[in-house]
């Protein structure tokens, strides 16, 4: 069987693509959007076109969803599949997204909640999954002075979303706007479990911060126009995300050895110094498997899922300290696999406790790997979707 994947560079779509071979199939990729971020929507119609003249696809996968390729899967009865990864996925408000073709799975339950209406035969739940197999090799075949590198006792890596924060892009607002936005950011910033900041935006809101807001995000034609959940997503929750990696970072800095891998500026933060970004598919499993402690502070806009870090994190026999998640119950028990805060207090306290206790730190995360190698690699997780996808 014949499956065509169109890429556009996501870190997981080589373990994807391996998989699938693994499992029996014929994987053709269109790599073109890997180098061409600004592809035109018809040239991508023109390069599938061209793979499913010369050949008949199973199926056709994409990491995310492209609604351009789900409305010529509708034309040509092609089933399309496709695993959102990220959030927020603007593209999931298109109404592409009830074609029949579809069969879209979503990581996060809240997205699920809010998505599976309009599509209730094409819509799945489906968290995400890492590659164990692909890790132990990077961490067991590192010589003595690369893993001595990486390790340390407090790291994170990824972005502070400073650079990628649109919201410090507004312009002016009155003093009530510019105080109601506060206000609810900041009380977004302590709680923990949920996502508030659409249900608490009104109409008068909305209005405003687009009239201040350079070049608010404007739907294509045939998207459903949902602004506060615009503003909530990519503006508010985007900003709440920075706001809590700045604070929470500052304070871990000031009292720990903390190895921040990141190419977001800090020279404006106290306490913080980069080590600049690591490689993907080398050296960052070693800087998960060298840490006493690995931080998760998930991004505001997942609202209840697992991001794909800690399935990675996990996965490199790495220990995690995570924000609450109302899914990481789901698989992993708090104290047992991994732990969880609910404040910069907590997290502290955390911090302190686990590298007083290393051996603990240790024997946590080699129970969650056990359950991650028994039930979320990869060969499992798309052994789920196709069953979910055709119904098997």
């Amino acid at each position: 069987m014949n499956i065509l994947v169109y890429r556009y560079g996501s870190i997981c779509e080589p373990d994807i693509i391996d998989t699938f071979r693994n499992m029996g199939f014929s994987v053709d990729t269109i790599d073109s959007e890997i180098y061409d971020k600004n592809i035109d929507q018809a040239d991508v119609i023109d390069l599938m076109r061209r793979h499913l003249d010369k050949k008949q696809y199973t199926f056709v996968f994409t990491i995310n969803f492209f609604p351009t390729i789900s409305a010529l899967m509708q034309i040509v009865g092609i089933p399309y599949l496709c695993w959102i990864v990220d959030s927020p996925i603007l593209e999931l408000y298109s109404n592409q997204l009830s074609n029949s073709c579809n069969r879209i799975f979503l990581f996060d339950k809240a997205l699920y909640d809010e998505f599976h209406p309009y599509n209730p035969d094409g819509v799945f739940h489906l968290p995400l999954a890492t590659n164990t197999k692909r890790w132990a090799k990077v961490i067991d075949n590192a010589s003595d002075m690369q893993k001595s590198k990486y390790k340390c006792d407090v790291s994170f890596v990824g972005s502070l979303y400073s650079e990628k924060n649109p919201y410090s892009n507004m312009r002016g607002g009155s003093d009530y706007l510019k105080g109601f936005l506060s206000g609810i950011m900041d009380a977004q910033l302590r709680i923990y479990g949920g996502f508030f900041l659409e249900d608490v935006l009104t109409d008068d809101i909305v209005s405003e911060f687009k009239s201040h807001m350079p070049s608010f995000y404007t739907p294509p034609e045939d998207f459903r126009v949902n602004d506060k959940a615009f503003m909530a997503q990519l503006y508010l929750g985007s900003n709440v995300t920075c706001m809590e990696r700045e604070q929470y970072f500052s304070a871990i800095a000031k009292r720990f050895d903390f190895s921040l891998y990141t190419g977001s500026d800090v020279s404006y933060l106290p306490f913080l110094k980069s080590k600049g970004r690591v490689k993907t598919l080398t050296e960052m499993p070693l800087v998960f498997n060298g840490s006493t402690i690995n931080l998760n502070p998930t991004a505001k806009s997942i609202r209840s899922g697992l991001p794909l870090r800690i399935w990675d994190i996990l996965g490199c026999r790495g220990f995690i300290i995570s924000n609450y998640q109302a899914e990481i119950p789901e698989h992993f028990v708090d104290g047992e696999d991994l732990a969880m805060y609910d404040s910069l207090d907590t997290l502290l306290y955390l911090i302190e406790y686990y590298l007083s206790h290393p051996k603990r730190a240790h024997e946590c995360a080699m129970s969650a790997y056990e359950k991650v190698c028994k039930f979320h690699t990869y060969e499992i997780r798309l052994g789920q979707m196709l069953k979910l996808a055709f119904d098997l």
